[in-house]
This record gives C-alpha cells, sequence and structure tokens, in this order.
C-alpha cells in the first residue's frame, strides 16, 4: 500500500497560502491564471471548504493588478462553483457537492477508459462521439475536425452582431425564424432550381429537430416510415420513440432499391419516406434523376410523403462537375419536404437548420416548434446570415472540399492496402463505405478500448444486424495509430 502525505489543514481563520507568483508575459490572461491557481489550490487541499478569500482589494494589492481583474476571477470562480459570496462578508471556498466529478477523472463512459461492456447502439455511439475527444481519433463521426473548420469566421460574425443594438439580443426571435436568413435561403435554394419564398422556410436547431417535427406532424403510433439502408442511424431511434415502425429500404449505389422500394410501399401504407439525395449518409452517393422521377411517381401514387435530407448538400461540387438531382427541384415543394443546415460546414455548435415546405405545411411546423421549443436561437441563426450574406461561405466551402479532394484518394488506397474493400466509391463527400470482412461491433468495442471511435455498420440499418461494414470520415483518419489498428485487425 503506497503511503501519502495528508494536506495540510487549515483552520478557517487562517490566510490562505500564497498562490503562484502571476506572469503579465504568458498568453494565458490574467484573470484565468488567477482562476486556475484557486482551482488548483482547492483541488490540492491547501484550501479548505469555509476559508475565507482575501478581499478584493486585498487580492488587488499583493498581486498588483486591477480590482476589475480580480472581480472577474472571483465571479468565474463562483460560476464554477469553487467560491461562495457572502453579501457584506465576502468570498468563501465553497463545499463540492459529491455529484460532480473532479476534473480529469475517468468516468466508465469515457472515450478509451469504460470499464464494462458496452452494448452497441445508436446511443453507444452518440454517446461517445460527444466525449470531446479529439476528432483525429473519431474517424466514427460524422464531423469535420475542427482544425478543418474556421473558428475565426465565426468569431467575426459574433462580434459585428455583438456591435449593433443588444437590445435584439435580449428577446426571443420568431418560432418561423429569423427573417433576413429565411430571406438568404431563399436565394440558395434558387441555386438549387427550387422555388421558395421566405414564408415557406423554418428554421430549426440542425435537421435533428427539423425530422423531429416532420414526424410528429405526419405519423401516430404504428404508423411505417420508410427509411434508406443504410442510412443515419439517429432518425431510427428518434422515430421510434415515437412509435413509429421504421423499415429499410435497400439502398444502391444510384438510389433506392425501386422493386423493393415499390413492394415496401404496396405492403406498408407509410406516411414518410426519408432519403438523403445528394452525398447520401454513410455511402457518399447520389440519386440518379430517373430514380428521383421514379420515387416522386410512387409517392403520388400511394399518397406519402417524401423528406429530403440534404445536410451535405454544401459538399457536393456542383451539378455542372457531378450530376446532381434533388428531388425537391422537380416536385417545387408540393409532396416533397426539403430540410439542410450548416452544423456540418461552420459548426456543430451553432445547430442551424431549416425546413422548406408549402406554405400550409411550415405555418403548422412553425406553431409545433412553438409548443415544444418557443424559438431557435435567434444569435446562431443571426451568424450564420452574416456569414452567407457577406460572400464568406462560399470560399469557406471551397477550401473544404479542396482538402476533402486531398485526402480522400489517398485514404481509400490505404484502406484497401490493409485489406479494406471499398466496392462504392465516389469523388465527394466526407464518407465511405468500407468492407472490413469483420464483424465491426467487435473492431468498435476493441477501438474503444484504446481510444478511438468507429461506426460500425450494423448502427446504419433499422435492422441493427452485425456487419462487416464500416463508415470512415476520410478527414479523421490522420492519425497513424488507427492506421495501425485496423490493419491489425483486418489482417486477421
Amino acid at each position: 500500500m503506497t503511503n501519502t502525505v495528508p494536506p495540510r489543514k487549515l483552520s478557517n481563520s487562517q490566510p490562505p497560502p500564497a498562490p503562484q507568483p502571476l506572469s503579465r508575459d504568458s498568453d494565458t490572461s490574467l484573470v484565468e491564471q488567477i482562476v486556475r491557481s484557486i482551482e488548483t489550490r482547492i483541488s490540492d487541499r491547501l484550501l479548505r471548504t469555509g476559508a475565507r478569500m482575501p478581499s478584493i482589494r486585498q487580492f488587488a494589492d499583493s498581486h498588483s493588478v486591477s480590482r476589475f481583474t480580480v472581480v472577474e476571477a472571483y465571479d468565474r470562480l463562483v460560476a464554477k462553483g469553487c467560491l461562495e459570496s457572502r453579501r457584506g462578508s465576502g468570498f468563501y471556498v465553497r463545499e463540492r457537492s459529491p455529484l460532480l466529478v473532479e476534473r480529469g477523472s475517468n468516468s466508465a463512459t469515457s472515450l478509451g477508459n469504460h470499464q464494462q461492456p458496452q452494448l452497441i447502439d445508436v446511443v453507444w455511439l452518440v454517446r461517445n462521439m460527444h466525449q470531446q475527444a479529439p476528432h483525429k481519433k473519431m474517424p466514427g463521426s460524422g464531423m469535420f475536425p475542427s482544425e478543418w473548420l474556421d473558428a475565426d469566421l465565426i468569431a467575426n460574425a459574433l462580434r459585428s452582431i455583438s456591435r449593433q443594438n443588444p437590445a435584439q439580443l435580449l428577446s426571443y426571435g420568431i418560432p418561423q425564424g429569423f427573417l433576413p436568413l429565411r430571406q438568404q435561403l431563399q436565394l440558395k435554394m434558387a441555386e438549387l432550381e427550387i422555388a421558395a419564398t421566405p414564408e415557406q422556410f423554418v428554421t430549426t436547431t440542425g435537421v435533428t429537430q427539423a425530422l423531429d417535427l416532420v414526424a410528429r406532424h405526419f405519423t401516430q403510433p404504428g404508423d411505417v416510415i420508410l427509411v434508406d439502408d443504410p442510412s443515419w442511424f439517429l432518425m431510427f431511434a428518434s422515430f421510434a420513440a415515437l412509435g413509429a415502425k421504421v423499415v429499410g429500404v435497400p439502398r444502391l449505389a444510384d438510389g433506392p432499391d425501386m422493386a423493393k422500394l415499390a413492394e415496401l410501399v404496396a405492403l406498408h401504407k407509410p406516411k414518410l419516406y426519408v432519403l438523403v439525395s445528394v452525398l447520401h449518409n454513410p455511402t457518399s452517393t447520389s440519386l440518379s434523376a430517373a430514380k428521383a422521377f421514379q420515387i416522386l411517381k410512387l409517392a403520388e401514387e400511394h399518397d406519402f410523403m417524401i423528406v429530403e435530407d440534404d445536410i451535405y448538400c454544401d459538399m457536393h461540387p456542383g451539378s455542372a462537375i457531378q450530376p446532381a438531382t434533388r428531388i425537391a427541384a422537380l416536385d417545387q415543394l408540393n409532396r416533397v419536404i426539403y430540410m439542410g443546415g450548416f452544423s456540418k460546414t461552420l459548426s456543430p455548435n451553432l445547430r442551424s437548420g431549416f425546413i422548406a415546405t408549402s406554405l400550409e405545411l411550415a405555418q403548422h411546423f412553425a406553431d409545433r416548434k412553438m409548443l415544444t421549443n418557443l424559438t431557435s436561437a435567434e444569435v446562431g441563426e443571426r451568424v450564420v446570415y452574416k456569414i452567407l450574406s457577406e460572400g464568406h461561405y462560399r470560399k469557406h466551402l471551397d477550401r473544404l472540399r479542396s482538402k476533402l479532394d486531398s485526402v480522400r484518394d489517398r485514404t481509400i488506397r490505404q484502406m484497401e492496402r490493409i485489406g479494406m474493400t471499398v466496392d462504392i466509391s465516389t469523388p465527394a463527400g466526407i464518407f465511405v463505405w468500407a468492407d472490413t470482412g469483420h464483424d465491426t461491433n467487435v473492431m468498435a468495442e476493441k477501438a474503444l478500448a484504446e481510444g478511438f471511435l468507429l461506426a460500425p455498420g450494423a448502427l446504419f440499418s433499422p435492422s441493427q444486424l452485425p456487419s462487416s461494414r464500416m463508415r470512415i470520415n476520410v478527414a479523421a483518419m490522420s492519425d497513424p495509430a488507427i492506421w495501425r489498428f485496423l490493419e491489425q485487425e483486418c489482417g486477421k
């Protein structure tokens, strides 16, 4: 048993020990240095619960800093739960709740530090995608690495918004969404040959909320929703939670298996068919024009709505370079509900999405959004509008697509070299749908133990049956350790 030295105890009347000297040459602000110093001393138990902190004046004088600096540092420590302010008395070290997990501790669900076998399901993948691990260790994620995105673009837009009338930031937006953004979306849709007025848009907190609003409007428990198989896993659980039955339609390289789709439509009489026409997740394939017409004809004959998820729209190089057919362009939002967003290309944190549909349905969706979520965050919508309207977005997209093009082919060749099969390869998109020849649920569990997040193929099918397929994010394959792991597993 290792002997440890007990921490030195302090009475509440003792002055706290002096912190480390502050550095004015450091890249870290004086406020943050004070916060970190006091946090460390509390964590090391050099400051006991209930210990009184120096007054703002005392601290400022003894460290030659302004009182404003000390006030901000103390306020941050109060917000963090480290200190409490007692009116007329000063600041004291606060008792830490036993429910708070100490910084740096490894919980059972932390990426690479799980202690018990976990069920590999949709919740498993989403939970681990949000563990804030480095993106280079998450080839199973659906996001760009943060270094691929442009933080300055967002920061500049935020600064610009903050200089406008501050009162605009203190009230609710409107349920349908920030009007200038909806006007900007009208221009964006026109480029895709989809005509829509600003009144036909409803902004959402990402495509996830958009799908939920549509499903809640159209389905009752027991109703059938058709989806591509494979397709985006999160909606399976979301639709099932509403009591809907989710049925998969086999996805081929140019769209759904039309014979199977016709059979399933006749059998189940679905209310909705949700599909990705352009840069499908997880295969990065796109719908052919012929199949787009056939799907629309089936929908008219059997009276179901088509939900076209175009979240990867802006990763496509454009129809002048590569064909891209959207059913909404053929239908003009009569039987097609179109949705997209900017969480993938700008920042997942913005959670900015939208629905484009008929005037009548747009009002229904706005009302339902209002009843469940009031409004989406207008600050984020103003940021997106600022970036779109000033022309910065196009240049940002050009850089993203160029980076993808620079790694895609190299990644596919490396995958094939280590024994993976890539039988569906496209010249655009962020994903590769590869066959490993092994149960990828098992591989994903092993990878998690080594600190990597993989996306096993079983999660992308409503059946959730074991699969040798795996979705690979080509933008997140820069870590050599990932390649060593995959080579070892695929070579077995």
